[in-house]
């Protein structure tokens, strides 16, 4: 799903638990990995877990946290919920009209207390059940591996200043990464139908992932500057998914009812 926050991540002090301690790069090498050929496969799934790790304590810096009755609200939605690809979970809300969620594989579940003022439960946790669908699928590994690749590339890391505007850097792109992904229809379908299943299995209805879906494509109408209609800017294949969720929840349905 199309993310809806544009972060600024201040420069972060390098302590001993520091990101290149965590991933085991020395500044050398991670300042010259611009002028070198990068492939997905040289970065470890673990070094990505401890970018996705500080770019998430950035975030969470740059945020003010909502309420109790926003906390209260999730934490009653996601009882159960333990980890999140092997990893504890953890979960906070964010105090902000934008319309968003994510959620990467160091564990971490992020809502935006627009999207909670504008779905009841069951539309909740079906995008919660979306957004874990991502990870689970192992979309937004990809697309954080992409992001390091893209900022590579373009010599970003490499031209840095010091070594903690060089983090800074390149926690932003894998930050804006995180957040601001899109993802092919296919890895869309995929992350619905996990959305559809979670909300089943957490005793809502079927229909939930169809509704949410529906609420967000009315959404998209509210604003020609809004980010959800940028995310839903392309309304048939939108429909397309909400026709799938709509036809895989009558489906459920028939079933249940033999």
């Amino acid at each position: 799903m199309k993310r809806l926050l544009i972060i600024c991540l201040s420069v972060l002090s390098l302590s001993s638990c520091s990101i290149l301690s965590q991933i085991h790069w020395n500044p050398e090498g991670l300042a010259s990995a611009a002028g070198k050929t990068i492939t997905a496969a040289s970065i470890t799934d673990e070094q990505i877990v401890a970018l996705c790790q500080q770019t998430v304590v950035s975030l969470d810096g740059q945020n003010t946290l909502a309420g109790s009755s926003y906390q209260n609200r999730l934490a009653r939605l996601l009882k159960g919920v333990d980890e999140i690809d092997g990893r504890p979970v953890n979960y906070k809300v964010y105090k902000t009209d934008e319309i968003n969620a994510f959620a990467c594989g160091d564990g971490s579940i992020r809502v935006y207390s627009g999207l909670m003022d504008v779905m009841d439960d069951s539309e909740l946790v079906a995008i919660i059940g979306h957004e874990l669908g991502h990870v689970t699928h192992q979309d937004t590994k990809k697309a954080l591996k992409n992001a390091y690749i893209a900022s590579a590339a373009r010599d970003v890391v490499g031209s840095a200043g010091s070594y903690g505007a060089l983090i800074a850097t390149l926690l932003g792109d894998m930050g804006e990464a995180l957040v601001t992904a899109q993802f092919s229809q296919a890895q869309e379908y995929k992350a619905d139908q996990h959305g559809f299943e979670f909300a089943i299995q957490r005793g809502y209805s079927p229909h939930s992932m169809e509704n949410a879906l529906n609420k967000l494509l009315a959404l998209s109408g509210s604003s020609s500057t809004s980010m959800v209609a940028h995310m839903f800017a392309s309304h048939p294949q939108t429909e397309k998914r909400v026709e799938k969720m709509k036809a895989a929840a009558e489906v459920y349905e028939a079933k249940s009812s033999r």
